[in-house]
């Protein structure tokens, strides 16, 4: 399989976890405390929690040994599809406590479209899905630390079809992207600009990109869907729809890069974190760093690049 294998690999956990049973939204579990609750053993990582809402899916694995250290585990979800409710378009969030840290994963699908103004309805759906999203509450007590929103973890990772595009035609993208400046794309990406204008994502961070734009792809190929067609109606201009950022201090990420498997119109992106974890044992303060975003070694987890866009 050599190119394909780590893609394989990731595939085949995805379709262990598919069907696994899957944490309602009203149900929230401690590892530390309730040792009934079945996780999916691969080996070396568990599946701790995993849950789909339409095309949306996230699941989370944990390392054997931390399984124990994981607590308040809980699930949440947020419609922003048809009429504003329905889950085509949305998140799925998860919490849980690693040590005396806090972590939240969200996975995200927002609006689509290319016409202008539609990256305001992405930046709503940003912002609604920060409202929104509660977790469970689990402690009735004042002075309670369990986050019951996004922005109260100490770490937090977004992940996604976030559908920001370019602000160009699709002629002057194609150009640009004939000679790789990439540098010239991204000055036009709405993502980076509705950031940079504090309208959606204030505070977050996003690591640099250096690889080619994830969207839209011919199926089975390495083409645009803009080259196999004349068709204005079908054609798309190429951008970065797929991203993650994270949001907290502690972070820090070690790669960031897209994948080239074909299955879809879009290329799958990549990243790995090194996350600081507090932890007191006996009164003494600890710190330790984790990998995030990693369930298997970095140099087997990363996408094989197969196409002309390396660098």
């Amino acid at each position: 399989m050599e190119d394909n294998e780590p893609a394989a690999k990731w595939l085949a956990l995805i379709s262990q976890a598919l069907n696994e049973p899957r944490a309602s939204d009203e149900e929230c579990y401690s590892m530390s405390h309730h040792g009934s609750y079945e996780v999916r053993n691969n080996g070396k990582y568990c599946l701790i929690a995993s849950k789909q809402m339409v095309g949306i899916f996230l699941a989370v694995w944990v390392r054997s040994e931390l399984v124990q250290h994981i607590g308040h585990l809980r699930m949440a979800s947020v419609g922003r599809g048809i009429m504003g409710c329905l889950g085509n378009k949305g998140c799925i969030a998860m919490s849980m406590s690693l040590h005396r840290t806090t972590f939240c994963f969200v996975c995200s699908h927002l609006t689509s479209g290319e016409k202008e103004g539609d990256e305001l309805k992405r930046n709503a759906d940003v912002a609604e899905i920060l409202k929104s999203t509660q977790f469970p509450t689990i402690c009735k007590t004042p002075d309670s630390q369990i986050p019951e929103k996004i922005l109260d973890h100490d770490r937090v990772i977004w992940l996604g079809d976030l559908n920001y595009r370019i602000s160009l035609s699709y002629h002057d993208a194609r150009t640009l992207l004939e000679v790789n400046d990439w540098d010239a794309l991204l000055d036009k990406d709405q993502l980076m600009t509705e950031r940079e204008a504090g309208r959606v994502f204030d505070g977050w961070k996003e690591g640099k990109i250096f690889f080619a734009p994830t969207y839209k792809y011919w199926h089975n190929s390495d083409a645009y869907a803009g080259e196999m067609t004349k068709s204005k109606r079908k054609r798309r201009t190429p951008a970065w729809c797929d991203r993650i950022l994270w949001y907290g201090n502690g972070i820090e990420q070690l790669q960031y890069i897209r994948g080239e498997s074909r299955f879809s119109d879009h290329r799958p992106v990549c990243a790995v974190f090194k996350a600081r974890v507090d932890n007191s044992n006996n009164g003494r303060h600890r710190k330790r760093y984790s990998s995030v975003g990693a369930g298997i070694p970095l140099d087997e987890i990363m996408p094989q690049r197969h196409s002309f866009y390396e660098y």
